[in-house]
């Protein structure tokens, strides 16, 4: 029975070498290195492994003075290192793990006696342009960032050790080739998401790729299975293998594989590689500008610098160490699809963005404020039926329940959260709620609001009247916005819908309070959307016309006006999820809009008409018990036709109603 201690064994390379450790020799007793912060993980990898009564955590930390070890290492046979930071990106804070942590496993492997098995890297060859054998090592070169240098400097300590190694030189190691599976992005997949965005064009159309050189990438499995089966034969102390490729790998068939997969364009011709040369190694007044075009994509300039490999690494050695173990490196073309596929579900950093096959707001979840009544309940009605799980927020709980167990009753999918968005700590709390329960949000509605129809000269001492409306209209929805903004820059989409107003255009008359709240409300959208943009979270205003809704029953004779039902405003809220337009307007709106740019004056003197026409309600003169801008009950029409009044007062009503049709009104 063999008894091994791995460093390193929690990361990508290590959960795959122990799961192959462990099924080529079953006596193995495997010890793995664990930070205490990272117990929890350790547990997560070893479900995957067979026979995980044989795998063990040995509580330290790989750069801590001797490993920082809790209790006394376990007698071994073999020392597996591992942990490393493996990074081309990280700067010289990785010295105090990829040499001073080597140097601590030195002294481990050295007290125990057991030989040491060192995962090393191809980037020891520096800059070395030409052959680099197995036997090659300090040549001369010199090393283009603290990554090269560190695995230089930590393959020296063990190579002038005095314990029995071995050393082994993989080169970019990227997922699976059965699986696909791939822990984080790193190396060649910071250029996935460049070839999703040219898998947008056809995939016949002609495309020439400039000869760039060469580089080497290898599958997990492979390296794995490699470093397992050397390990495991005799009479190889002292020696290096390269994990790598040994065919070559122009940059050009890496493309050509992934793009087959990516079903982008594929290369049908080579350019002279002189033509990329501006681009791989740009002279100094233009490498800023670069670098900065790079990481606006998501590249870190490191990687396009390091994109070919100035050496060619033998493998001499390995080929004959694993001649008869079947195990060989794959060529890429055969498992480039597979790779593709794993990055496309679960890494590409866009996937939330792409919508389900079955529609577009299939498995959505869509968070609805305001959603007890009106226009909030009719468009959770009309969203969870497109497929959406909807998240409904009010401070009625119970008509809240009642739309919930509509939409269940319906086949849909509805949660209901009782929220007021004026509470600070309410917002935090339920969505905080919201994502541990349903882990994310794609979209918000902000419904929520509040409406008082008074004139400002029965205004001058209800200040209160316009702090109302802010605190629901425009802060309660920034509340909310800011509450999801963190969680949907995360997952790089969001899309959010604000019921503004037709009035913000109009500008009408008495409704100063409602009208100011949605402006600011609209005024943030536009700021927000472009600071939003880069990240995929996206803003959609609808400027509402009239809406039949509870909230516009105290306004009186302002209502003769024709009105939207609330299944029209919802359907205009369905098509914001859908199409995501930067704003949704009715005509007459945008036409008032245009009025007020180019015929300011009679538009000011149109709307003076609708203001005498139509004076503030007796509830809004404080002549009625009903406060204003709080739900009512709307008044069933009577089935009769009411007398049609006549004189000059009537003329003037219905010459005013007419008019007050061609402006939309300042409710939703």
């Amino acid at each position: 029975m063999a008894t091994y201690i791995v460093t390193g064994g929690t990361g990508f390379l290590g959960r795959h070498t122990i799961e192959r450790l462990l099924e080529r020799d079953p006596s193995a007793q495997v010890h793995v290195l664990v930070r205490p912060g990272s117990l929890s993980k350790f547990e997560r990898s070893a479900e995957r492994w067979p026979d995980r009564a044989r795998v063990h955590a040995l509580v330290g930390d790989l750069t801590a003075p001797g490993l920082g070890l809790r209790t006394p290492p376990p007698a071994a046979d073999h020392v597996l290192h591992l942990g490393a930071i493996y990074d081309l990106t990280a700067g010289e804070e990785q010295a105090s793990t990829n040499i001073d942590g080597t140097r601590a496993v030195i002294d481990l492997a050295s007290g125990l006696g057991a030989t040491l098995h060192h995962v090393s890297s191809i980037a020891v060859a520096g800059d070395h342009r030409g052959q680099f054998t197995e036997d090659d090592f300090d040549l001369g070169q010199h090393f283009p960032t603290p990554y090269h240098r560190t695995k230089f400097e930590a393959e020296r300590l063990v190579r002038t050790s005095g314990v029995p190694w071995r050393v082994y030189r993989p080169a970019a190691v990227v997922g699976s080739s059965v699986t696909g599976e791939m822990d984080k992005v790193d190396g060649p997949y910071y250029f996935f998401p460049a070839l999703a965005a040219l898998a947008k064009l056809p995939s016949a159309l002609p495309v020439a790729v400039p000869k760039l050189g060469y580089t080497n990438v290898v599958p997990v499995d492979f390296v794995a299975a490699a470093i397992v089966e050397l390990m495991l034969r005799p009479g190889l102390d002292h020696r290096t293998f390269h994990l790598v490729s040994p065919d070559a790998q122009p940059v050009r068939q890496i493309y050509a594989a992934l793009a087959k997969a990516a079903h982008a364009p594929t290369p049908v011709a080579d350019l002279p590689g002189a033509l990329a040369r501006p681009l791989l190694d740009p002279p100094a007044q233009v490498r800023g500008v670069r670098d900065v075009a790079l990481r606006r994509m998501g590249v870190p300039p490191v990687m396009l610098d390091h994109l070919t490999l100035p050496a060619r690494f033998t493998t001499e050695r390995t080929r004959e160490a694993l001649q008869d173990s079947g195990i060989a490196v794959p060529p890429f073309p055969s498992y480039a699809e597979t790779l593709w596929a794993y990055w496309r579900e679960h890494l590409d950093p866009d996937r939330a963005r792409r919508d389900d096959p079955a529609g577009p707001l299939v498995n959505r979840n869509v968070v609805i404020t305001g959603a007890s009544s009106g226009i909030g309940r009719a468009a959770a009605i009309a969203t969870a039926a497109k497929g959406a799980t909807v998240l409904l927020l009010a401070r009625r709980a119970d008509e809240l329940d009642a739309v919930v167990s509509g939409i269940r009753e319906a086949g849909g999918s509805a949660y209901a959260y009782q929220c007021d968005v004026t509470d600070s700590e309410a917002v935090e709390r339920t969505v905080k709620s919201i994502l541990t329960e349903h882990d994310h949000v794609d979209m918000l509605v902000n419904n929520a609001g509040r409406s008082i129809r008074r004139g400002l000269y029965h205004s001058t001492d209800r200040l209160h009247d316009f702090e109302r409306t802010m605190a629901v209209n425009y802060f309660g929805a920034v509340r909310m916005v800011l509450a999801l903004l963190p969680h949907m820059r995360e997952r790089r989409f969001g899309h959010i819908v604000d019921i503004s107003t037709a009035g913000v255009q109009a500008r009408s008359p008495r409704f100063a309070a409602y009208v100011a709240s949605k402006s600011a409300l609209d005024a943030f959208a536009d700021v927000a959307a472009a600071e939003t943009f880069s990240d995929g979270i996206t803003f959609t205003t609808i400027h509402m016309p009239l809406v039949r809704t509870p909230m516009i029953a105290p306004t009186g004779q302002y209502n003769a006006g024709p009105a939207a039902s609330p299944e029209k405003a919802a359907a205009m809220v369905v098509r914001a999820l859908i199409e995501k337009p930067k704003r949704i307007d009715v005509p007459v709106g945008t036409l008032a809009e245009f009025g007020g740019i180019f015929a300011p004056r009679l538009k000011d003197r149109a709307l003076s008409q609708m203001y005498h026409a139509f004076p503030d309600s007796p509830a809004a003169r404080g002549e009625a018990g009903t406060e204003v801008g709080t739900p009512a009950p709307l008044e069933p029409h009577s089935s009769t036709p009411a007398p049609r009044p006549t004189g000059p007062t009537a003329v003037a009503a219905r010459f005013g109603r007419r008019l007050a049709r061609l402006i939309p009104g300042a409710h939703w």
